[in-house]
C-alpha cells in the first residue's frame, strides 16, 4: 500500500505530515489545478479522448459529475453543442477558475455551458437529461453511502438510453476506508462492490477495467435498467 500510493502522490511523506486543506482555502493555496490532483492535459485528454471513441457526438447532452475546475470539462464544453454540457461540482471556487482561466469567459459565453454547483447531487437542476455521464475521480474520494445516493440521484435523472461512465481504485478485498468524504484521501473499492452500488439503484453494468488511467483508476459503464 505504501508504495502504491507514493506512486500516486511523489512527495506523499510531506502530504502526510502537512493534510491538504480542503474547500475554498485549499483551492487558494494549491491553486484550481493542484487542487484537482494536476496531470491537466494527461488526465483531460484522457477523458475526452475516451468518451469520444465510446460514441459522444456533438449533439449529445454529457453531464460531468464533480467537474472541478474543468478539466476534462474545457474539451467537452469546445466539442458539444451549445448548451450540452452540464458540469456539476461541489466547489464554487473551483468552477469560477475553471470559467475564468481554463475556458475563457469567450468561449463560456459562446458555448454556454451549464454549471450547478451542489455537494449532494442536484441533478433537477439542470435544463436537460443526459445522454452521458462522467464520474472521473469521484468515487475515489467518496464513502459508500454518497456513491450510492449519486447512483440514486443519476439513475432517475439520466434518459432511459443513457449511458454512466465512473472511474475507482480497485482492491482485490473490502477496505475500511475513511468514514467521510476527502478530496485528497484514496478510497479503494472492489469490483463487486462498485457493481453491487448500481444494481441496487436500478443499474446493469460492463466492467471494463483499465483504460490507461495515469493513476491506475478503473472504469465500469453503467445502463438503466
Amino acid at each position: 500500500m505504501k508504495n502504491l500510493l507514493a506512486s500516486f502522490w511523489p512527495r506523499a511523506k510531506t502530504r502526510r505530515n502537512f493534510p491538504k486543506p480542503q474547500g475554498p482555502e485549499g483551492v487558494r493555496i494549491l491553486g484550481h489545478r493542484e487542487y484537482v490532483g494536476g496531470a491537466w492535459h494527461e488526465i483531460g485528454n484522457l477523458q475526452f479522448e475516451y468518451l469520444v471513441n465510446q460514441g459522444l457526438r456533438p449533439e449529445h447532452y454529457l453531464i460531468d459529475i464533480a467537474c472541478g475546475c474543468l478539466r476534462g470539462g474545457v474539451h467537452f464544453v469546445r466539442y458539444l453543442e451549445p448548451g450540452h454540457y452540464l458540469g456539476i461540482e461541489k466547489e464554487a471556487s473551483l468552477v469560477q477558475a475553471g470559467i475564468d482561466t481554463e475556458l475563457s469567459k469567450e468561449i463560456y459565453n459562446v458555448k454556454k455551458p451549464e454549471l450547478v454547483v451542489s455537494s449532494t447531487f442536484e441533478f433537477t437542476k439542470f435544463s436537460s437529461r443526459p445522454h452521458f455521464a462522467l464520474a472521473q475521480s469521484l468515487f475515489t474520494h467518496l464513502p459508500a453511502k454518497i456513491i450510492v445516493d449519486c447512483f440514486h440521484k443519476l439513475r432517475d435523472f439520466i434518459r432511459d438510453d443513457g449511458i454512466f461512465y465512473a472511474t475507482y481504485f480497485e482492491a482485490a478485498t473490502e477496505r475500511e476506508n475513511p468514514p467521510e468524504a476527502n478530496t485528497h484521501a484514496a478510497f479503494f473499492y472492489t469490483r463487486e462492490q462498485m457493481c453491487q452500488f448500481g444494481e441496487s439503484t436500478g443499474w446493469r453494468f460492463d466492467y471494463i477495467g483499465d483504460w490507461s488511467h495515469p493513476r491506475r483508476q478503473v472504469i465500469i459503464k453503467y445502463f438503466p435498467i
